[in-house]
């Protein structure tokens, strides 16, 4: 692979903004790539790694020169960051971000940008359950999506983008903001609510039963639960700030869940051997799409970097 940007700036050095200097190394997609992150723990351990070319200590300092921007901070803080870096951004230089909404991102970060720069939000569909900069590995985004919101952005700029991403290992898919918001509550925002919930029932269970509850959790309440060991800073972001997709998809959750409530009070076997028969397929179909394997772990754990 060809070098995409000659500098790139990580602001915030979390799972995915390591990751992605991991991936951007192996691929020899930047010239350069100089990352911050609020904490100077974080910077210090980000060193250590050298997965940057250079690490400083602002955002502002960060983006000076850069041609590609990633904001790659909790989302109730890009704001904050967009209104720090906007006076040092390159004329035509483009800023992205990895985070889990889109909407309110841009409602965040847009008014601070300047015109010479490509707005062009993004969001990587990858991840485990570590963060902070030991988490990150190069091949977090194989065969992964990345999904990009060119935002009225010029194609050129959002087809570089999508290079990055593709040079990184993931397939790119371009959507609207309202449509990635609602897709994202489906596939993503809504399990991780139902999976903190069911931590949540496990954990009053167990002050009744000696804890027996987690002591003998059996595959499928640990696999699913998995995902409730995230990041709850960014959890709890995403949750405020994709409220109605989220409410809308939980009350629908709540439909079919009630529906089966009342096929079991009631015996209705039928309805119960159809309804596991459709999801099993559509289940088979996510298997077949090859998005069932989780990223690797290699044993990695990562402190959370909040900026």
């Amino acid at each position: 692979m060809s070098v995409v940007y000659d500098r790139v700036a990580l602001i915030g050095l979390g799972l995915i903004a390591s990751s992605m200097a991991h991936a951007m190394r192996r691929s020899g997609l930047a010239g350069e790539i100089v990352g911050t992150a609020r904490s100077t723990e974080t910077r210090d351990i980000a060193r250590e790694l050298g997965f940057c070319d250079r690490v400083v200590d602002s955002a502002a300092e960060a983006v000076k020169g850069a041609d590609l921007v990633v904001l790659a901070v909790p989302v109730g803080a890009m704001g904050a960051v967009a209104a720090e870096i906007a006076p040092e951004l390159a004329q035509g230089a483009t800023v992205t971000d990895v985070g889990s909404v889109k909407q309110a991102v841009i409602e965040a970060v847009g008014p601070h940008l300047p015109e010479h720069v490509h707005f062009i939000p993004g969001h990587p569909l990858a991840g485990t359950e570590h963060s902070g900069p030991r988490s990150g590995f190069a091949e977090l985004f194989d065969n992964r999506w990345c999904i990009l919101v060119p935002n009225g952005s010029d194609a050129k700029a959002t087809a570089r983008l999508t290079r990055l991403w593709e040079g990184m290992g993931a397939h790119v898919d371009v959507m609207d903001a309202p449509h990635h918001d609602l897709v994202l509550a489906v596939t993503s925002h809504a399990p991780h609510l139902i999976a903190y919930t069911m931590v949540g029932v496990a954990d009053d269970l167990s002050r009744v039963t000696d804890s027996e509850v987690i002591k003998f959790s059996a595959a499928g309440f640990r696999d699913f639960t998995r995902i409730a060991a995230s990041d709850p800073t960014m959890w709890r972001d995403v949750f405020l700030t994709n409220k109605d997709a989220t409410l809308e998809i939980l009350g629908r959750f709540t439909e079919e869940l009630f529906a089966l409530q009342r096929a079991i009070r009631t015996g209705d076997g039928d309805h119960l051997h159809d309804y596991f028969t459709r999801t099993r397929a559509i289940r088979r179909g996510i298997i077949e799409a090859g998005q069932d394997t989780d990223a690797p772990d290699f044993g990695r754990s990562g402190q959370h970097d909040k900026a």
